[in-house]
């Protein structure tokens, strides 16, 4: 299953209290990524923060996988976790039109 993973900032965090966990961070995040559970991440460029697109059996292991992620670990972040599924409004150019 396919979801896109929105990092989500707890009250009181800042990106100053992030910078000791940034080099953990992202060794953690090449890990995922190694392992096939992150398949494309990016930086958001509305706000400091991540997107990642992942893969998992579930969103109970996803949210598993997103909260060993050390900003998770030590309070400093949250994950929005949207389940993605196939766009199916393709379907609608194939359909036979009535006139």
């Amino acid at each position: 299953m396919k979801f896109l993973c929105l990092d989500i900032p707890l009250p009181g965090s800042s990106p100053e209290q992030y910078q000791p966990h940034l080099l953990e961070e992202v060794r953690h995040g090449w890990q995922l990524y190694k392992s096939g559970f992150v398949r494309d991440i990016y930086f958001r460029q509305n706000r400091t923060g991540v997107a990642i697109i992942a893969e998992s059996e579930s969103i109970a292991d996803a949210r598993q996988a997103l909260a060993e992620f050390p900003l998770a670990r030590f309070g400093l972040i949250d994950w929005e976790i949207i389940p993605l599924g196939p766009f199916l409004g393709w379907e609608s150019l194939f359909a036979s039109s009535e006139s």
